[in-house]
């Protein structure tokens, strides 16, 4: 569809008279001969540039290589220099409303006829109803005391967003967002068109005035988390509904349904941005949705109103949505809704995004009781459309709280973490060139953009004082028990095939969804490519995944450890997550096939015991040998009966080494201070790993208390060096794990899921 059809008008010609002498009758072949030169010169330089422009757009682009052997570099998006304050001013003249104004703007994007929720919404005492059209919209939509954009009406305002956002996109409501900015708009809610809000009076729910003087003096609870570690919260468990999370909260947190008691306190004022809870059919992923709810009844999920709301200190965020958020001027720049992520996590990123930019101004974000009531009366949003939410948002997280920057204005920092945010796959360079657009469009409607102002990225501790940006600290804290609410659990009906799938991911979550996973990747030049891979494809599954090489690399998230003495390093993996259930090591040579493990038992120790190619007894005269079993008779020398007895009766002739090639093994709660014991016996020997993790699991436990899960592997011994290429008839999708496998580059790690996707169908979603 064209919005914009802007033709060129003919210019006016203006016969002249003829003011010169009639000239001499033509001679061609004198001229011919006279212009040779000139007439070959340009015959070739035209043939030239024919054939480039003809061998460029060939479908064979052999041919075109032919004259080009050299790669054109790929186009790199570079942020200009911009002059905030030479931007022209952008003034309304030519729609209706050009002279209407209001400083309190509800926003909504509408794709088809008035619901009877919107219907409601113009009723809202005290704001102005905006309604941002696209390409799906009825041409003749309409609905009294609602102002209308429609896609023709939005090219026509002049704003530079418009030429970066998709005809059909729900990332218009940019430029509604613009419009509201333009016509007076101080604070604008973002809602959606089947949402009403609870009493029809917002002004009963948020802070509108936050320069109030009871609004600066009222103490606000703040979340104060023990875990300094701790990034992300899920805000439903303080309103009482355990079992359910948001749409944006990281899979490897779902679990962790633990609770806050203990809170700080800050005064209030800066809650620029305020998220509202939703009762009915809250904002939840489709995972939540399509494995709770039954086919016959709509979700009606009910929050505790009157908890407290509760404020997020710098450093921890939360998931925001454009259906229930409610934006003061100090936060208008935060609108912004990227356009070349699926839909579905679109206002997710841009949250985030805008949650680390609010630090950088003093503010912060505070969730509040009920606010609407949002019905489950149309169909749900397939796993499909949120697949940038789940694949990125966990990364995204880690990346934002470690994000600095050293611009010296407000803007110039959003497009920093813009670029970085498209430098990291995040999002596109057209996201990008919108925040571009976006921030000169702000500047023409005459946004001003807000000071910086200097915070630490710490969090508030109870019972300490602290004003570390996040409002004024108060000195002390309070303490507040949610309710536990009726839960939502796994609905019975799963017979649709992509219910059933989801089905099986949230079984696979709840099993190893408090399961650390340490995986060791072999450098080999090839961190940098794998390890995001490995968390994208382990992270769904377990609580975390710490991934460890030889060489570490800070900027990728990856620790460093030596794989020859690693059991000394997991200790300090085992002490960062006290409240895990355990822990299992992997080697990147290895694949785990997840999905065969529900049936373990995690409270006993796995490992590789049944398998003779990787677990075995070695007796030789070889030096190696000799100092590796002098080192072990004297830890077991040196152990506690308990561990004394068990590792003796394990291994009856005390003169053979058991070795064992560690590919993979699982450390329960339940023994991880024995191992952590265990490691401070062996002090300062070079025991390899290789000896002392089999010698840490006979001393713990008899090997027949061990779950044997492992024992069904596929194994094949082949040295590192002999392993160019993979088997791919080496790969079953019906055994708990494959040894050998080599994952290098993108393409390896594509053609691995394919394969997995036997066992996990979703995982055709990341390739």
């Amino acid at each position: 569809m064209l919005v914009q059809d802007r033709q060129n008008p003919k210019p006016h010609q203006i016969p002249l008279a003829n003011t010169f002498p009639e000239s001499n009758p033509f001679d061609f072949s004198n001229w011919v001969s006279l212009n040779l030169f000139k007439i070959a010169t340009i015959f070739f330089l035209t043939l030239t540039i024919a054939s480039f422009f003809f061998l460029q757009g060939a479908p064979d682009s052999a041919a075109f290589l032919c004259f080009n052997s050299r790669p054109k570099p790929p186009d790199l998006f570079h942020l200009p220099n911009i002059n905030f304050d030479s931007v022209h001013p952008i003034v309304d003249k030519s729609s209706t409303y050009a002279s209407f104004s209001s400083d309190r703007w509800i926003v909504v994007s509408v794709s088809s006829y008035p619901s009877d929720s919107l219907r409601k919404l113009p009723k809202t005492r005290g704001w102005q109803v905006l309604a941002v059209g696209n390409s799906r919209t009825p041409s003749d939509w309409s609905l009294k005391g609602v102002i209308f954009l429609s896609l023709e009406q939005q090219s026509s305002l002049g704003f530079r967003v418009v030429d970066f956002l998709p005809y059909d996109s729900y990332a218009r409501k940019t430029v509604g967002y613009l419009f509201a900015i333009q016509h007076g708009a101080k604070m604008i809610f973002d809602a959606d068109d089947r949402g009403e809000v609870i009493d029809g009076d917002l002004g009963k729910h948020f802070d509108l005035k936050l320069s109030n003087v009871d609004t600066l003096q009222e103490r606000i609870l703040q979340f104060d988390f023990e875990n300094p570690n701790k990034t992300v919260v899920n805000p439903y468990i303080h309103f009482g509904q355990r079992s359910v999370w948001p749409r944006g909260l990281p899979l490897e947190n779902v679990g962790d349904v633990v609770y806050e008691e203990h809170y700080s306190q800050v005064f209030g004022g800066l809650q620029f941005i305020q998220q509202g809870i939703s009762n009915g059919l809250p904002d939840v992923d489709s995972v939540f949705y399509f494995t709770r709810k039954t086919r016959s009844e709509a979700l009606n999920i009910r929050f505790d109103e009157h908890a407290p709301k509760v404020a997020l200190p710098h450093g921890v965020m939360v998931p925001l949505n454009s259906f229930n958020t409610l934006f003061h001027t100090s936060a208008l720049w935060a609108l912004m809704l990227p356009a070349s992520v699926s839909t579905m996590a679109s206002d997710i990123l841009r949250g985030y995004w805008a949650q680390r930019l609010l630090w950088e101004v003093g503010g912060f974000v505070v969730v509040y009781p009920p606010t609407m009531f949002r019905h489950d009366d149309i169909e749900g949003y397939p796993f499909s459309e949120e697949k940038d939410l789940h694949v990125n948002v966990g990364r995204l997280v880690k990346f934002l709280t470690s994000w600095r920057s050293n611009k010296a204005t407000f803007f110039e920092k959003a497009l920093e973490l813009s670029h970085s945010m498209e430098e990291e796959g995040f999002w596109k360079d057209n996201d990008v060139k919108l925040s571009v657009a976006w921030l000169q469009d702000l500047v023409s409607v005459g946004y001003i953009q807000p000071r910086l102002k200097g915070f630490e990225m710490n969090k508030q501790r109870r019972g300490r004082r602290s004003n570390v940006g996040v409002g004024v600290g108060v000195d002390n804290g309070r303490s507040f028990v949610p309710q536990k609410l009726p839960g939502f659990h796994l609905g019975v009906e799963e017979s649709e095939t992509v219910n059933f799938e989801i089905g099986k991911l949230v079984r696979w979550r709840k099993k190893f969804g408090n399961v650390v996973m340490i995986l060791f990747v072999e450098n080999g030049g090839v961190v940098d490519r794998t390890a995001m891979k490995w968390r994208l494809l382990y992270g769904r599954i377990f609580k975390t995944v710490v991934v460890v090489a030889e060489h570490g690399r800070a900027d990728l998230g990856v620790e460093e450890a030596s794989l020859e003495f690693i059991y000394k390093y997991l200790p300090t993996v085992f002490e960062r997550f006290p409240n895990a259930e355990g822990f299992l090591f992997l080697q990147d040579n290895t694949i785990l096939n997840y999905w065969n493990l529900l049936q373990a038992d995690k409270d006993k120790l796995w490992i590789t015991y049944k398998v003779p190619q990787s677990w075995s007894r070695v007796s030789d005269d070889s030096v190696w040998f000799g100092k590796q079993a002098s080192w072990v008779k004297k830890v077991v020398n040196t152990m506690p009966v308990d561990f004394q007895v068990n590792y003796k009766e394990s291994n009856p002739t005390g003169r053979d080494l058991v070795i064992c090639n560690c590919e993979v093994f699982y450390v329960p709660r339940q023994f991880v201070g024995d191992f952590k014991d265990l490691v401070a016996l062996v002090g300062n020997y070079k025991i390899d790993y290789r000896v002392a993790v089999p010698m840490f699991f006979m001393a713990m436990d008899l090997p027949l208390n061990f779950d044997d899960v492992f024992g069904r592997m596929v194994y094949k011994k082949t040295p590192a060096e002999q392993l160019i290429s993979n088997d791919t008839n080496l790969y079953a999708a019906e055994v708990p794990a494959v040894h050998p496998w080599r994952v290098s580059n993108e393409v390896e790690f594509a053609e691995l899921m394919r394969l997995m996707a036997a066992g996990d169908p979703l995982l055709k979603e990341l390739v």
